[in-house]
């Protein structure tokens, strides 16, 4: 055995020179079916609905009814996005119509049950706002509902198609960077705006209605490797909001770790970062918002920054619709399907255990 000084470049003080190379030839932008122009109906007209709508308006699709228990709000959902649309409040005669293929169902966890139950059984197919349950053997008994029915049941998990995260997946997918061994994110940004809004009374929002787009990406990256996860969460000083509003995260995976940081208060400035650390090269992800983000990858050969378009919103939202009227012209599970979700909700469930018992939780 012999003494040796480590150099620089071994200890990770000097960057190895890398030549930039061409970006490979990727398919990121949000998917859309070749000749299937299904009727759709959209349940629910609350808040997020216009994102749903104006995405569908962009796409060219045929959103033919819009529904809602206010009759209001859907007149107005529907004189804003799609003047030639059905307003009406009653959800069953909608789902009751034959002429309805697709149904995208907008409202909260527990309201969304039964509709998704009552969808699936008139013969339609779905796409589900997420969190999509919450209670995972009613998500198991929706997923086999609807396989029996034969009808495609998809989550609205429009991170999936922001422009930086569907990039690096397909690059992960397509074996660019190898074994995923490390997955790091990180978000912060100021979301006091909860405060005095129904999202208070949400106890887990940070690592539940909003970590599960960050969850479900770890998750679509790395399958069925998390193990399990420890979690913490907190009140930040000053905050209005009466839930916590700051989440960490560590993921025990086969192989290899992630973390994930929620900085909900941080006021000012906005910034996100992900990276991931492969067995055969790197991807990393920066900028100022969740919709503006510059993505690397570097491998031995040198490293490339494809050129991104788009933005989370919209495109998210088109990518998720997009994506379950592909898999119906195709006859194949989509991609946000609800089996893999189920995943993803067992990783969130886990972690939020955590976060109130203090310990360790397997995700299994």
């Amino acid at each position: 055995m012999t003494d040796k000084t480590p150099t620089d470049d071994e200890y990770a003080l000097k960057a190895p020179e890398l030549k930039k190379i061409p970006a490979p030839e990727l398919d990121f932008r949000p998917p859309a079916p070749v000749s299937y122009s299904p009727k759709i109906a959209l349940i629910g007209a609350g808040g997020i609905a216009g994102s749903h709508l104006d995405a569908y308006r962009a796409a060219g699709w045929d959103v033919a009814v819009i529904a809602s228990r206010t009759l209001e709000k859907a007149e107005s959902r529907r004189n804003e996005y799609f003047p030639e649309a059905v307003a009406t409040d009653n959800v069953a005669g909608v789902l009751a119509d034959p002429a309805i293929e697709v149904v995208d169902l907008t409202p909260y966890p527990d309201d969304r049950v039964s509709l998704m139950e009552a969808a699936i059984n008139a013969g339609k197919h779905v796409l589900s706002q997420k969190p999509f349950v919450s209670d995972l053997a009613e998500g198991e008994r929706l997923a086999s509902l609807a396989e029996e029915r034969g009808v495609k049941l998809a989550v609205n998990q429009n991170g999936r198609w922001s422009p930086h995260m569907a990039w690096m997946r397909n690059a992960v997918r397509t074996g660019i960077i190898g074994t995923p061994v490390g997955v790091h994110m990180a978000v912060h940004w100021d979301h006091s705006w909860i405060a005095g809004t129904p999202f208070e009374k949400i106890d887990d929002l940070i690592l539940y209605d909003f970590g599960i787009h960050w969850f479900d990406f770890l998750i679509s990256i790395v399958g069925d490797r998390a193990r399990s996860v420890r979690a913490t969460k907190c009140f930040g000083t000053g905050q209005a909001a009466k839930v916590a509003q700051f989440a960490q995260c560590i993921v025990e995976l086969e192989g290899g770790q992630a973390s994930l940081i929620f900085d909900g208060g941080t006021k000012f400035v906005t910034h996100a970062t992900a990276f991931v650390g492969g067995t055969e090269g790197t991807l990393s992800s920066q900028g100022p918002d969740f919709g503006s983000q510059g993505v690397i990858l570097t491998t031995r050969d040198g490293y490339s920054e494809p050129v991104l378009e788009g933005a989370w919103f919209n495109d998210g939202f088109r990518g998720a619709m997009g994506e379950l009227l592909s898999a119906i012209e195709q006859d194949r599970t989509p991609v946000n399907g609800v089996r893999e979700n189920l995943e993803s909700l067992r990783l969130t469930f886990a972690a939020v255990r955590s976060s109130r018992c203090g310990e360790p939780v397997s995700v299994s």
